[in-house]
């Protein structure tokens, strides 16, 4: 357990909350920004005319391709090139400004230069401010396994807003929402209902800044009790294992969906598989496919496509023991059971009733 909470400030007031932020912390080995194109033109220019301190110390400007293809070897080699030539020593100071591709990046290139520097994640997106950019995981891809290499490396700080949703597309509220459902199926019944309940064209508004703190602090108290994933935390993988296994199906079909949609698709599979193993709620499940259906739409995946699946779930880095699949189930709303092995053929039941249920 660590001696503190991961410090989390929900603010609409972001240049000023960075401004007190480094105030409080020196940046005499330079103070860098880590963002990627997109980032670069919407927000943080906008931002550096809301934050004068940042803007008076900034060093440099670190601006990386953007999309999830962009988040390997190649871009953190770059980027700690960047660091190096600028002079960045281990008293520097990072923020990082983006989607969960920037924030898992950055995290890591900050871990990993000079053996770690501090820094701050600022998410730009619903997805990253419920799941990349809180709780101390960062990490890379090797190919098309996400996260295959990386470090658990706590941000000094993390600033959560709604100003910048107003930019994100319903898709890609979306995907960050799945996330924040899976934190409603972890934490109980009524957060779940309320979140399927949801108004989501009500995202980007000042309203939604309390219900996704009250969603994010699911994640920090888990977090806190189990900082290195060896018990408590793995509750947050539920949906991940199946989710995973679409996502990266997606990928190697050249046809790549949404983290959050292939979440929210696997969460349905993992919800079968909790009612064939631990006689979850069939309604509760039923109802969740309809909100699937209503939002997410389908997977596009056939019996045929089964093994493949299964050998993606047999290579998540969850997975303690060669040979074996590794689930987090519920037995109910708010009750996570962890380190669930399940065998090749109750996940091909699930995912037939996952079909079933989404009309596949």
């Amino acid at each position: 357990m660590t001696d503190r909470q991961q410090n989390i400030i929900f603010t609409n007031l972001v240049g000023q909350a960075l401004d007190t932020l480094i105030g409080e912390q020196p940046t005499k080995g330079g103070l860098f920004i880590i963002s990627d194109e997109n980032t670069t033109d919407n927000v943080v220019s906008p931002l550096l005319a809301t934050a004068p301190l940042l803007k008076e110390h900034l060093t440099g400007e670190i601006v990386i391709p953007p999309g999830d293809i962009h988040k390997d070897i190649e871009t953190l080699y770059n980027v700690w090139g960047s660091l190096s030539d600028e002079g960045a020593t281990r008293n520097a100071l990072i923020i990082n400004i983006g989607g969960g591709m920037v924030t898992d990046l950055g995290g890591f290139a900050a871990a990993t230069f000079k053996r770690g520097v501090r820094f701050i994640n600022v998410p730009t997106t619903l997805l990253g401010a419920v799941d990349a950019a809180v709780g101390g995981k960062t990490g890379i891809n090797i190919g098309n396994l996400k996260n295959e290499v990386g470090a658990f490396a706590p941000a000094e700080a993390v600033v959560i807003s709604t100003v910048f949703f107003n930019t994100l597309d319903r898709r890609q509220l979306l995907s960050g929402f799945a996330e924040m459902v899976k934190h409603g199926f972890i934490s109980g019944n009524e957060t779940v209902n309320n979140l399927l309940n949801f108004d989501i064209d009500k995202i980007a508004s000042d309203s939604f800044l309390d219900i996704l703190a009250d969603n994010v602090n699911v994640k920090r108290d888990i977090v806190f009790q189990d900082p290195t994933e060896k018990g408590l935390r793995k509750a947050l993988n539920f949906g991940h294992t199946a989710g995973h296994a679409f996502e990266t199906l997606s990928l190697e079909r050249g046809t790549p969906v949404p983290h959050g949609y292939a979440v929210a698709w696997g969460m349905l599979t993992e919800l079968a598989l909790s009612h064939l193993c631990h006689q979850f709620p069939s309604d509760i499940i039923y109802r969740y496919a309809s909100f699937l259906k209503e939002n997410y739409g389908v997977p596009d995946i056939s019996c045929d496509d089964y093994d493949r699946l299964i050998s993606l779930m047999g290579h998540d880095k969850k997975n303690p023991i060669e040979g074996e699949i590794n689930f987090t189930l519920l037995a109910s709303p708010g009750k996570p059971m962890t380190d669930c092995i399940v065998p090749s053929e109750e996940i091909k039941g699930a995912l037939d009733l996952t079909r079933d249920m989404l009309g596949i």
